[in-house]
Protein backbone atom coordinates (compact mmCIF):
# COMPACT_ATOMS: atom_id res chain seq x y z
CA UNK A 1 0.00 0.00 0.00
CA UNK A 2 2.87 2.34 0.77
CA UNK A 3 4.04 1.78 -2.78
CA UNK A 4 1.23 4.03 -3.99
CA UNK A 5 2.81 6.98 -2.15
CA UNK A 6 6.41 6.35 -3.14
CA UNK A 7 7.59 8.25 -6.21
CA UNK A 8 9.20 6.25 -8.93
CA UNK A 9 12.43 8.10 -9.85
CA UNK A 10 12.95 6.25 -13.09
CA UNK A 11 9.47 7.03 -14.44
CA UNK A 12 9.65 10.67 -13.36
CA UNK A 13 13.08 11.06 -14.96
CA UNK A 14 11.85 9.57 -18.20
CA UNK A 15 8.89 11.96 -18.30
CA UNK A 16 11.19 14.91 -17.63
CA UNK A 17 13.57 13.78 -20.37
CA UNK A 18 10.73 13.50 -22.85
CA UNK A 19 9.45 16.95 -21.93
CA UNK A 20 12.93 18.43 -22.26
CA UNK A 21 13.42 16.68 -25.60
CA UNK A 22 10.10 18.03 -26.92
CA UNK A 23 11.02 21.53 -25.80
CA UNK A 24 14.39 21.34 -27.49
CA UNK A 25 12.87 20.02 -30.72
CA UNK A 26 10.27 22.79 -30.70
CA UNK A 27 12.96 25.39 -30.12
CA UNK A 28 15.13 23.99 -32.95
CA UNK A 29 12.20 23.85 -35.34
CA UNK A 30 11.18 27.41 -34.49
CA UNK A 31 14.72 28.68 -35.03
CA UNK A 32 14.99 26.79 -38.31
CA UNK A 33 11.72 28.27 -39.57
CA UNK A 34 12.99 31.76 -38.74
CA UNK A 35 16.10 31.15 -40.85
CA UNK A 36 13.98 29.69 -43.68
CA UNK A 37 11.74 32.76 -43.65
CA UNK A 38 14.78 35.07 -43.98
CA UNK A 39 16.23 32.95 -46.78
CA UNK A 40 12.91 32.75 -48.59
CA UNK A 41 12.43 36.54 -48.44
CA UNK A 42 15.86 37.07 -50.00
CA UNK A 43 15.09 34.51 -52.73
CA UNK A 44 11.72 36.13 -53.36
CA UNK A 45 13.50 39.42 -54.05
CA UNK A 46 15.79 37.61 -56.49
CA UNK A 47 12.79 36.18 -58.34
CA UNK A 48 11.22 39.63 -58.50
CA UNK A 49 14.11 41.15 -60.46
CA UNK A 50 15.83 38.20 -62.14
CA UNK A 51 13.77 38.48 -65.33
CA UNK A 52 15.16 41.98 -65.87
CA UNK A 53 18.85 41.11 -65.59
CA UNK A 54 21.35 38.36 -66.32
CA UNK A 55 21.16 35.26 -64.13
CA UNK A 56 24.78 35.80 -63.07
CA UNK A 57 24.30 39.52 -62.41
CA UNK A 58 26.63 40.54 -59.58
CA UNK A 59 23.87 42.62 -58.00
CA UNK A 60 22.03 39.39 -57.18
CA UNK A 61 24.99 37.83 -55.37
CA UNK A 62 24.31 39.45 -51.94
CA UNK A 63 20.70 38.27 -52.00
CA UNK A 64 21.64 34.76 -53.12
CA UNK A 65 24.36 34.56 -50.49
CA UNK A 66 21.87 35.66 -47.80
CA UNK A 67 19.40 33.00 -48.91
CA UNK A 68 22.06 30.28 -48.98
CA UNK A 69 23.47 31.17 -45.56
CA UNK A 70 20.04 31.19 -43.93
CA UNK A 71 18.99 27.85 -45.43
CA UNK A 72 22.28 26.36 -44.24
CA UNK A 73 21.73 27.84 -40.77
CA UNK A 74 18.23 26.33 -40.77
CA UNK A 75 19.69 22.89 -41.47
CA UNK A 76 22.30 23.39 -38.76
CA UNK A 77 19.53 24.27 -36.29
CA UNK A 78 17.31 21.37 -37.33
CA UNK A 79 18.87 18.75 -39.58
CA UNK A 80 15.50 17.03 -40.05
CA UNK A 81 13.88 20.09 -41.62
CA UNK A 82 12.80 19.11 -45.14
CA UNK A 83 11.89 22.66 -46.19
CA UNK A 84 15.45 23.88 -45.62
CA UNK A 85 16.78 20.94 -47.64
CA UNK A 86 14.40 21.64 -50.50
CA UNK A 87 15.11 25.37 -50.74
CA UNK A 88 18.86 24.84 -50.45
CA UNK A 89 18.69 22.23 -53.22
CA UNK A 90 16.76 24.70 -55.38
CA UNK A 91 19.48 27.31 -54.88
CA UNK A 92 22.17 24.92 -56.10
CA UNK A 93 20.13 23.61 -59.03
CA UNK A 94 18.45 26.74 -60.34
CA UNK A 95 20.34 29.87 -59.28
CA UNK A 96 23.85 31.19 -59.91
CA UNK A 97 24.59 31.15 -56.18
CA UNK A 98 28.17 31.44 -54.82
CA UNK A 99 29.54 27.93 -54.36
CA UNK A 100 26.91 26.44 -56.65
CA UNK A 101 27.16 22.66 -56.90
CA UNK A 102 24.62 20.68 -58.92
CA UNK A 103 25.63 17.40 -57.28
CA UNK A 104 24.92 18.82 -53.82
CA UNK A 105 21.64 20.24 -55.05
CA UNK A 106 20.56 16.89 -56.50
CA UNK A 107 21.51 15.04 -53.32
CA UNK A 108 19.59 17.51 -51.14
CA UNK A 109 16.54 17.27 -53.42
CA UNK A 110 16.51 13.47 -53.24
CA UNK A 111 16.91 13.60 -49.44
CA UNK A 112 14.05 16.08 -49.04
CA UNK A 113 11.81 14.00 -51.32
CA UNK A 114 12.57 10.76 -49.47
CA UNK A 115 11.90 12.55 -46.17
CA UNK A 116 8.39 13.37 -47.39
CA UNK A 117 8.53 17.00 -48.58
CA UNK A 118 5.78 17.34 -51.27
CA UNK A 119 7.48 20.23 -53.08
CA UNK A 120 10.68 18.19 -53.34
CA UNK A 121 8.76 15.09 -54.44
CA UNK A 122 7.01 17.04 -57.19
CA UNK A 123 10.17 18.75 -58.44
CA UNK A 124 12.18 15.51 -58.35
CA UNK A 125 9.45 13.73 -60.28
CA UNK A 126 9.45 16.47 -62.92
CA UNK A 127 13.23 16.43 -63.23
CA UNK A 128 13.34 12.65 -63.58
CA UNK A 129 10.83 12.83 -66.43
CA UNK A 130 12.70 15.53 -68.33
CA UNK A 131 16.39 15.20 -67.55
CA UNK A 132 16.97 11.43 -67.75
CA UNK A 133 16.93 9.14 -70.76
CA UNK A 134 17.23 5.74 -69.11
CA UNK A 135 14.16 3.49 -68.96
CA UNK A 136 13.62 3.43 -65.19
CA UNK A 137 13.41 7.23 -64.89
CA UNK A 138 9.73 7.36 -65.91
CA UNK A 139 8.81 4.80 -63.26
CA UNK A 140 10.80 6.67 -60.62
CA UNK A 141 9.25 9.98 -61.70
CA UNK A 142 5.77 8.48 -61.45
CA UNK A 143 6.59 7.17 -57.97
CA UNK A 144 7.57 10.61 -56.62
CA UNK A 145 4.69 12.38 -58.35
CA UNK A 146 2.24 9.94 -56.76
CA UNK A 147 3.85 10.60 -53.36
CA UNK A 148 3.24 14.33 -53.85
CA UNK A 149 -0.32 13.59 -54.96
CA UNK A 150 -0.95 11.79 -51.67
CA UNK A 151 -0.26 15.14 -49.99
CA UNK A 152 -2.55 16.85 -52.52
CA UNK A 153 0.20 18.94 -54.11
CA UNK A 154 -1.65 20.95 -56.82
CA UNK A 155 1.12 20.74 -59.41
CA UNK A 156 1.52 17.01 -58.91
CA UNK A 157 -2.25 16.50 -59.15
CA UNK A 158 -2.33 18.39 -62.43
CA UNK A 159 0.63 16.49 -63.86
CA UNK A 160 -0.77 13.12 -62.85
CA UNK A 161 -4.11 14.11 -64.35
CA UNK A 162 -2.36 14.87 -67.64
CA UNK A 163 -0.58 11.51 -67.47
CA UNK A 164 -3.85 9.64 -67.02
CA UNK A 165 -5.59 11.72 -69.69
CA UNK A 166 -2.96 10.98 -72.34
CA UNK A 167 -2.13 7.45 -71.21
CA UNK A 168 1.55 8.34 -70.91
CA UNK A 169 3.35 5.55 -68.98
CA UNK A 170 0.01 4.31 -67.59
CA UNK A 171 -3.28 3.03 -68.91
CA UNK A 172 -5.48 5.91 -70.08
CA UNK A 173 -8.07 6.67 -67.40
CA UNK A 174 -10.25 9.76 -67.96
CA UNK A 175 -12.08 9.32 -64.65
CA UNK A 176 -8.84 9.45 -62.68
CA UNK A 177 -7.67 12.41 -64.77
CA UNK A 178 -10.86 14.28 -63.91
CA UNK A 179 -10.40 13.50 -60.22
CA UNK A 180 -6.87 14.91 -60.31
CA UNK A 181 -7.91 18.05 -62.20
CA UNK A 182 -10.83 18.54 -59.81
CA UNK A 183 -8.67 18.40 -56.68
CA UNK A 184 -5.93 20.54 -58.22
CA UNK A 185 -8.46 23.12 -59.35
CA UNK A 186 -9.80 23.31 -55.79
CA UNK A 187 -6.35 24.51 -54.79
CA UNK A 188 -6.34 27.20 -57.46
CA UNK A 189 -4.19 25.55 -60.13
CA UNK A 190 -4.88 27.40 -63.40
CA UNK A 191 -3.96 24.61 -65.81
CA UNK A 192 -6.08 22.08 -63.94
CA UNK A 193 -9.08 24.42 -63.88
CA UNK A 194 -8.92 24.99 -67.64
CA UNK A 195 -8.37 21.29 -68.38
CA UNK A 196 -11.25 20.33 -66.10
CA UNK A 197 -13.59 22.92 -67.59
CA UNK A 198 -12.68 21.90 -71.15
CA UNK A 199 -13.39 18.23 -70.43
CA UNK A 200 -16.74 19.13 -68.87
CA UNK A 201 -17.71 21.04 -72.02
CA UNK A 202 -16.83 17.96 -74.07
CA UNK A 203 -19.34 15.94 -72.08
CA UNK A 204 -17.02 14.12 -69.71
CA UNK A 205 -18.93 12.61 -66.79
CA UNK A 206 -17.46 13.14 -63.33
CA UNK A 207 -18.15 10.18 -60.99
CA UNK A 208 -19.32 11.07 -57.49
CA UNK A 209 -16.56 9.03 -55.94
CA UNK A 210 -13.29 7.89 -57.38
CA UNK A 211 -11.58 5.11 -55.47
CA UNK A 212 -8.60 4.96 -57.79
CA UNK A 213 -6.35 6.52 -55.17
CA UNK A 214 -5.92 5.53 -51.55
CA UNK A 215 -5.08 8.86 -50.01
CA UNK A 216 -4.10 9.43 -46.41
CA UNK A 217 -6.12 12.64 -46.15
CA UNK A 218 -9.46 10.92 -46.53
CA UNK A 219 -11.45 13.59 -44.73
CA UNK A 220 -10.33 16.34 -47.09
CA UNK A 221 -10.83 14.07 -50.08
CA UNK A 222 -14.53 13.86 -49.27
CA UNK A 223 -14.96 17.61 -49.62
CA UNK A 224 -16.35 18.42 -53.01
CA UNK A 225 -16.38 21.72 -54.82
CA UNK A 226 -19.65 23.59 -54.43
CA UNK A 227 -20.05 23.40 -58.20
CA UNK A 228 -20.13 19.60 -57.96
CA UNK A 229 -22.69 19.58 -55.13
CA UNK A 230 -25.32 21.54 -57.04
CA UNK A 231 -27.56 20.62 -59.96
CA UNK A 232 -25.61 22.78 -62.41
CA UNK A 233 -25.31 21.58 -65.96
CA UNK A 234 -21.85 20.88 -67.47
CA UNK A 235 -21.63 24.35 -69.02
CA UNK A 236 -22.26 26.04 -65.67
CA UNK A 237 -19.72 23.77 -63.97
CA UNK A 238 -17.17 24.53 -66.65
CA UNK A 239 -17.84 28.23 -66.20
CA UNK A 240 -16.93 27.94 -62.51
CA UNK A 241 -13.60 26.37 -63.49
CA UNK A 242 -12.79 29.09 -65.99
CA UNK A 243 -13.64 31.69 -63.35
CA UNK A 244 -11.06 30.09 -61.06
CA UNK A 245 -8.46 30.41 -63.81
CA UNK A 246 -9.48 33.97 -64.65
CA UNK A 247 -9.26 35.08 -61.01
CA UNK A 248 -5.71 33.72 -60.94
CA UNK A 249 -4.85 36.02 -63.86
CA UNK A 250 -5.11 33.53 -66.72
CA UNK A 251 -5.84 35.08 -70.13
CA UNK A 252 -7.00 31.69 -71.38
CA UNK A 253 -9.54 31.51 -68.56
CA UNK A 254 -10.88 34.93 -69.59
CA UNK A 255 -11.12 33.85 -73.24
CA UNK A 256 -13.11 30.75 -72.29
CA UNK A 257 -15.50 32.89 -70.24
CA UNK A 258 -15.95 35.28 -73.16
CA UNK A 259 -16.68 32.39 -75.51
CA UNK A 260 -19.27 30.99 -73.11
CA UNK A 261 -20.87 34.40 -72.71
CA UNK A 262 -21.03 34.88 -76.49
CA UNK A 263 -22.60 31.45 -76.89
CA UNK A 264 -25.16 32.17 -74.18
CA UNK A 265 -26.07 35.49 -75.84
CA UNK A 266 -26.42 33.76 -79.20
CA UNK A 267 -28.75 31.13 -77.77
CA UNK A 268 -30.83 33.77 -76.01
CA UNK A 269 -31.12 35.76 -79.23
CA UNK A 270 -32.23 32.67 -81.17
CA UNK A 271 -34.75 31.80 -78.47
CA UNK A 272 -36.12 35.33 -78.48
CA UNK A 273 -36.33 35.36 -82.27
CA UNK A 274 -38.19 32.03 -82.35
CA UNK A 275 -40.86 33.41 -79.99
CA UNK A 276 -41.58 36.54 -82.04
CA UNK A 277 -44.11 35.00 -84.50
CA UNK A 278 -46.16 33.42 -81.72
CA UNK A 279 -46.33 36.74 -79.82
CA UNK A 280 -47.62 38.55 -82.94
CA UNK A 281 -50.42 36.01 -83.35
Amino acid sequence: MLGNYVKKPGVELTARCRLQFCREMHSRNKKAMEFIAKGWNALKEVDRVIDYCERNDKRLIPLLRTAKENFELALAADNSNTHARYWLSKLHLKYHVPGQNHAIGAALLVEAANMGDPEAQYELGCRLRVENDYVQSDQQAFYYIEKAVEKLHPGALYLLGAVYLTGDCVRKDVASALWCFHRSSEKGHVGAAIAYGSLLLRGAQVPERLTKFSLKSGSSAKKMNSAENTEMNPVERAKVQFQIAAKAGSDLGLKWLQRLEEEENRLLAEESHSKEPSSQN
